[in-house]
């Protein structure tokens, strides 16, 4: 009896053993989970979204569901949010708009993407590069490296009006942003890619702020490198992210030095790109030229091959093939534009995820340039 009592003993405790450790394992994978998704689940925020979703599946709210811990109810409650179930109409309604913009000119959905890039860099993605200037702060529209070159702010406008009429309150800046960019690249020919929704638009700006975090066009690589690792953005993330220079155009006063003074350069590409920017700072400053110079309005890979032949168009666009430790990105993503449209999709959803404002934070903008 003795013998068998201590073997159940034995058994018991080996079973208590067996149970922690899978207790501990359990919570590690839920750790795992909430780190993976942190920025993910951030997006979260308790409004029509949210309980127009889950209701539609007979679920609860699974934030304040026992059964689920906080950090996979976040998930789960955010997939749905991917799916804009108060808003049925919204990727139609600015996919259309996107399109009709573009069309007029082709240019524009180059400007379109850099508004989000520009928006994302300055305290995140939070709408706040729409507003104009007010008696309580200057905009960041004025912002050394947006005056004059961010450009379309109407057309964000019209689409921001459109999406009101199809559903008011429910869709921000921040958000229509967001969408305008995907689209803007599909429209062009490049990849597509599931758009997450919940954020919402801050109350202020900051011209200061703009001035400090975003690269100007003469960062060296490592200076570019520190530029996106501030905003949680990898080296690979830089690079795949560049390529949206595949569309576009830049003003001579940006490229001005680079074609004239620098010698890493393909010779006949300088002397095509002076032909249109003359050497005398204030004259022609304003000129365009494309900055992928085979298709400025097709989104590929061409960008890389122009970087690798010597023809990138601005002095850090060619400090991503200059000898430095992102060579060997840039030869990649030139011979493969099946990796390059995938990881730019993977870094335009992680620009997605810097610093969203959620819950009461911020607001819904009626209008783009003000608050409500």
């Amino acid at each position: 009896m003795d013998i068998f009592e201590a073997r159940l003993t034995d058994l018991e405790t080996t079973a208590d053993a067996r149970f922690s450790a899978l207790e501990a394992s359990s919570q590690r994978i839920e750790e795992s989970v909430a780190h993976q998704v942190f920025r993910t689940s951030r997006f979260v925020d308790p409004n029509p979204f949210e309980s127009e979703c889950l209701g539609s599946l007979g679920l609860p709210n699974t934030l304040s569901s026992p059964g689920l811990s906080k950090s996979l109810a976040l998930l789960l409650n955010f997939h749905l949010l991917s799916t804009p179930k108060s808003c049925p109409n919204l990727f139609t309604t600015v996919k259309s708009a996107v399109q009709s913009a573009i069309s007029k000119e082709a240019r524009m959905g180059a400007s379109l993407l850099r508004l989000f890039f520009h928006d994302c860099f300055v305290n995140g993605c939070d709408g706040s590069i729409l507003f104009d200037d007010t008696s309580s702060f200057i905009g960041e529209k004025r912002a050394a490296p947006n005056f004059n070159s961010v450009r379309r702010f109407n057309v964000i406008d019209n689409i921001k009006s459109a999406v009101e009429r199809a559903c008011p309150d429910v869709v921000s800046c921040a958000d229509v942003l967001a969408v305008t960019a995907r689209d803007s690249v599909v429209i062009l020919g490049g990849p597509n890619w599931k758009v997450k929704l919940g954020r919402r638009d801050a109350r202020t700006a900051s011209q200061g702020a703009a001035n400090s975090s975003l690269p100007p066009p003469t960062s060296s690589l490592s200076a570019l490198i520190s530029s996106f690792s501030a905003v949680g953005l990898s080296t690979k993330d830089m690079v795949a992210l560049s390529g949206s220079h595949t569309i576009g155009q830049a003003q001579c006063t940006n490229f001005r030095a680079r074609v004239y003074n620098e010698t890493n350069i393909d010779s006949s590409f300088a002397q095509t790109r002076q032909g249109n920017c003359p050497r005398t700072v204030g004259s022609g400053d304003n000129n365009l030229a494309p900055l992928d110079l085979q298709t400025p309005t097709k989104f590929e890979n061409n960008y890389y091959k122009n970087l690798v032949n010597r023809r990138g168009l601005l002095h850090s666009d060619q400090q991503l093939f200059n000898g430095g430790s992102t060579d060997s990105l840039v030869q990649s993503y030139s011979k493969n534009p099946g990796t390059f449209n995938s990881d730019f999709v993977a870094a335009m959803i992680k620009m997605g995820d810097i610093s969203p404002l959620t819950g009461s934070n911020g607001e819904i903008r009626k209008n783009c340039r003000k608050t409500n």
